[in-house]
């Protein structure tokens, strides 16, 4: 009998697997090194043994096609028994000498975590032996992946990012957004959009550039671009905070930092994915920045109603499974639902206790029986509850296609990581330009499946 099961979060039902097999998540260090990436001149580095690093820049490179240096501290038999002090300070050092980077962001791993070491204490023993010379910026995040996933380290980098730097003061009247884990292409958009309302902001993390930049002539250490260091400095003088995501159960966010330490208000609203998704999202800039909405997302957004009408006879009823990021997840669930589609089940590696409530909240037309909802996932749990939902589209990253390939239904590759396509970082999900591009590529493997499933093979459709 498989014993393995992935959880479902509702109130008759708790966990009672003893393995699990390819989970729906990735390890927390790994979140914290996106957003290390997305500081600029800042250095990822790796408090543990040299297999993690190795493990995060694999997965990295191989969706973002991008190089990644990530550094390590390399612990061996002797640090993981005496600790491993020295090893970081030498790793500190080896940085400052052969990158000269404006940051570098330490993020720990279970082994460093479970032997105790004490990581804020060997900074501070760093700082003061080294205090006759030229230093970067440090930054810490506790980040074992006993206690998480990959965006539980996404969020604790965010965080100790902002309470290493962020420095409060008089109200400056600009916006700070907190765009979560979305693509490189999503972050170039959502720059576009913000700077459409003629309003100062700040956006952090920003590897639009350092995760997904041009062709190089001659080799370069640090990639170009990132949020500059003076303005994560500036984050604590903001009007505002916009963090997108409503899955974050009880981590203690960057933008309720800034709200208790610096008085920054904090406005937390869903991926704007979806028309109602993306509405909410512009409404808060507009409050904000005293502008109304720029006549051209007007545009997009009256094209996208018109696009919901066309495909509407080829969605409407049909069954999807989505996983992934909780915040992704949400956001997908309702847009789906938006649609006349029902999210049949919504999956995630997160282990909240509130990822069903945020999706139940937000959808509108589908009916709570008919909507499964898994945290703590594993794709084998996942195959067992999908054999028995019959769903029509599997929607998510690379690792769902064991899935689609055990159901015989199409993937639509989004989020991270996406392996086995190119592009996984160009692909926009946000804003109404995005949900566009999101609604035709659903529609559109849907008339493909239906189409190659026909023996008329019919080209009219």
């Amino acid at each position: 009998m498989n014993v393995v099961k992935a959880l479902r979060c509702d109130q008759s039902e708790s966990r009672s697997s003893v393995s699990t097999q390819n989970a729906c998540k990735l390890c927390a260090p790994l979140g914290a090194s996106i957003v290390f990436r997305g500081i600029e001149n800042c250095v990822p580095l790796i408090h543990g043994s040299q297999g993690c690093s190795t493990y995060i820049r694999r997965y990295v490179i191989s969706h973002f096609r991008e190089p990644i240096d990530i550094a390590s501290s390399n612990f061996s038999e002797s640090s993981a028994i005496f600790g491993g002090g020295d090893n970081l300070k030498t790793a500190l050092d080896n940085l400052t000498r052969q990158y000269a980077p404006a940051a570098i962001g330490i993020a720990t791993t279970c082994l460093s975590e479970t032997i105790g070491d004490d990581v804020r204490l060997y900074i501070e023993q760093y700082r003061k032996e080294r205090k006759t010379r030229s230093i970067p910026s440090i930054i810490h995040a506790s980040t074992p992946s006993y206690s998480g996933t990959h965006m539980e380290g996404f969020h604790a980098a965010l965080r100790a990012t902002i309470e290493a730097l962020a420095e409060g003061g008089a109200c400056e009247g600009t916006i700070n957004l907190l765009p979560g884990f979305v693509s490189a292409e999503d972050l170039r958009h959502l720059k576009e959009v913000l700077s459409g309302f003629g309003i100062g902001f700040t956006m952090l993390p920003d590897y639009s550039e350092t995760l997904d930049g041009e062709s190089w002539a001659d080799y370069q250490k640090l990639s170009a671009g990132g949020t500059p260091i003076q303005s994560i400095r500036r984050m604590g003088r903001a009007l505002a905070t916009i963090q997108l995501g409503r899955g974050l159960g009880t981590v203690r966010t960057a933008a309720a930092y800034l709200e208790e330490a610096c008085g920054v208000r904090a406005v937390t609203l869903g991926l704007p994915i979806g028309i109602r998704g993306t509405d909410a999202f512009f409404d808060a800039i507009t409050q904000m920045s005293g502008i109304g909405l720029p006549a051209k997302y007007a545009k997009e957004r009256g094209r996208l109603v018109d696009a919901y009408i066309d495909g509407h006879k080829y969605v409407f009823g049909k069954r999807a499974v989505i996983y992934g990021e909780a915040d992704f997840v949400a956001a997908m669930a309702a847009f789906l639902d938006e649609i006349g589609m029902v999210p049949a089940l919504c999956a995630t590696g997160a282990a909240t206790g509130r990822v069903r409530e945020t999706i139940l909240s937000n959808l509108e037309h589908s009916r709570p029986e008919n909507v499964q909802v898994f945290e703590d996932a594993d794709f084998v749990g996942m195959l067992e509850a999908c054999r028995a939902i019959q769903p029509d589209i599997v929607i998510g990253n690379s690792k769902g296609y064991f899935l689609s390939r055990k159901l015989g239904v199409p993937l639509v590759r989004v989020g991270f990581p996406i392996h086995d396509r190119i592009g996984g970082q160009r692909i926009l999900h946000t804003c109404y330009r995005g949900t566009q591009q999101l609604f035709d590529r659903i529609v559109n493997a849907l008339m493909e499946a239906g189409q190659e499933g026909s023996e008329v093979g019919y080209s009219y459709i």
